[in-house]
């Protein structure tokens, strides 16, 4: 991919804007609270249609409630359109909505981290976007305008940019410092996904939803629809098919299960590979003067920027079966919307060598090979076995009591099947422990655990705020503890350490964190 050539930004020392008008979103925003409206009203068009099945004026009273919903709908969609209003101040930008109540929200471009947009399948058939305006508050509280055509929500979006940087030049003024023109360098492609690379995500993204979805269906179509007979069919006709099959012999009913297990894979493996082309379909992970850049999407296509300085931290991830094949996905745990319902996950699909460059624009590094590991306490790797296999014990206990009492001929089966997953977690437990260590080195903090599916977590020290040391009684008598580091937007969490072990590394951490300017961070 060949990157666009770089281009200078004059950014003004004094934001002289014209007399603020407001303005309202794209007319077409209309019509897709009209569609939304139709989509509301086939649910109850079909539960009328259905329930009235044996009368003549079924169908034309679905239709008449139909209509009803659509125009109610689309009325009401249309007022609030019409009071729906944005003004692009000097200083800020401000919404206001409301039919029967105003609401107006004013949000300063200082505190606007960045604008991303997002096209869903019907906007985007209407060549529509809905601009979200990141202020780092996270979720609901963020500010968002639906719909503006393409051309008018990339120059908002580039103007609310303009315009906060010509705050933060006003600012450098104000220090004594020169802003003069800066330079934005060009974007630097970190990672890409193409339709080759979806294939082979789709093959290990194996999924049985659609099986779940077709029962839902049918759960939900036996409130109107009289289903229970034609099961009664179906399974009468299953038990005479049964019959011939039972006919054929024993390598033709091998090769029966066999091609349905085939079927169930081929469906399984479908719906995976739809799965992941609709959802990272042309995914493009870029690095901009403004953070890193994530656009992915075949419906529904999105456009976010994650400034750098709100990177907390990295977690490298995989799955059992992809684990044997080289291939992990790559997350941030950031600020604030990114540990709500924003997935900032920026390689989905990647090898260990397309990672570690990203991690490094974010400002991390993968273990070394001569890291200090530690893992947890022998003593607390004892009593988490114990305690995973109590409940078996506990459950032998009980099934033995009841088989001796009621089926004497079924005690050895009661008692030795719960036995033996008593020892299959106990044994589990000793592997994880094994696989489950820390390290701490000048500026992180390493994580890693898991056995078939290994996870690995990454913080910065810098941006840690707090180190919490925590024991209940059973830790308390036998010595350990389990370590919780503040991470703004994520969890760390260090369990089962050595007490003194558990000293050090918050007095390492707090004294990092005593020694860290922050508000230089929020910058960085």
């Amino acid at each position: 991919m060949t990157a666009p050539a770089p281009r200078s930004v004059s950014v003004p020392v004094t934001a002289t804007a014209p007399k603020a008008q407001p303005q309202r979103t794209a007319p077409l925003s209309v019509a897709i609270g009209l569609l939304s409206s139709a989509q509301n009203a086939i649910v109850p068009i079909a539960l009328v249609a259905f329930s009235n099945s044996g009368r003549g004026y079924g169908i034309l009273a679905a239709l008449g409630i139909g209509a009803a919903i659509i125009v109610i709908g689309s009325f009401f969609s249309y007022l609030r359109w019409r009071r729906l209003t944005y003004t692009i101040g000097a200083q800020d930008i401000r919404v206001e909505s409301g039919v029967l109540s105003r609401a107006a929200r004013s949000v300063p471009y200082e505190r606007i981290q960045d604008v991303s947009l997002e096209q869903k399948l019907l906007p985007r058939l209407f060549g529509l976007v809905a601009v979200k305006f990141e202020t780092g508050a996270g979720g609901g509280d963020d500010l968002s305008l639906a719909y503006l055509t393409e051309d008018a929500g990339e120059e908002l979006r580039q103007l609310i940019r303009e315009r906060r940087d010509a705050q933060v030049a006003e600012a450098s003024e104000a220090r004594g410092e020169t802003p003069g023109t800066v330079e934005e360098p060009a974007a630097e492609t970190l990672f890409a996904m193409g339709p080759e690379r979806l294939f082979t995500f789709g093959l290990f993204e194996f999924s049985l939803a659609v099986f779940a979805v077709l029962a839902g269906l049918a759960q939900y179509a036996d409130g109107f629809i009289e289903i229970g007979d034609a099961i009664d069919l179906a399974g009468s006709w299953f038990s005479d098919r049964g019959e011939e099959v039972a006919a054929l012999g024993a390598t033709l009913q091998i090769l029966s299960a066999l091609a349905g297990l085939f079927v169930v894979f081929i469906v399984g493996s479908a719906t995976g590979m739809i799965r992941v082309f609709t959802r990272e379909w042309n995914f493009l992970l870029e690095r901009t003067a403004r953070g890193f850049r994530r656009r992915r999407g075949l419906f529904t296509r999105t456009d976010v920027v994650m400034p750098i300085h709100r990177v907390q931290g990295v977690m490298i991830g995989t799955r059992a079966l992809r684990y044997r094949f080289g291939w992990h996905n790559l997350r941030f745990v950031s600020l604030a919307q990114d540990a709500g319902s924003s997935s900032h996950v920026v390689a989905p699909f990647a090898r260990m060598e397309e990672i570690r460059p990203i991690i490094a624009a974010a400002g991390f590094d993968l273990p070394r090979e001569d890291a200090d590991w530690h893992r947890a306490s022998k003593r607390y790797r004892t009593d988490s076995a114990i305690v995973d296999s109590s409940i078996f014990i506990l459950t032998a206990i009980a099934t033995g009591t009841v088989a001796l009492l009621i089926a004497p001929e079924w005690l050895l089966f009661a008692v030795l099947i719960p036995l033996v997953l008593a020892a299959i977690a106990a044994g589990a437990n000793m592997l994880a422990w094994r696989f489950q260590r820390h390290a701490l080195d000048p500026s992180q903090v390493i994580v890693t655990k898991g056995v078939l599916s290994p996870r690995s977590q990454i913080a910065t020290r810098l941006k840690l705020h707090s180190a919490e040391i925590v024991q209940g009684p059973v830790a308390r008598l036998r010595g350990y503890a389990t370590v919780h580091l503040g991470l703004a937007g994520g969890e760390l969490a260090i369990p089962g350490v050595p007490l003194e072990r558990a000293r050090e590394v918050r007095r390492e951490v707090l004294e990092t964190i005593a020694a860290t300017d922050f508000s230089d961070l929020e910058t960085a």
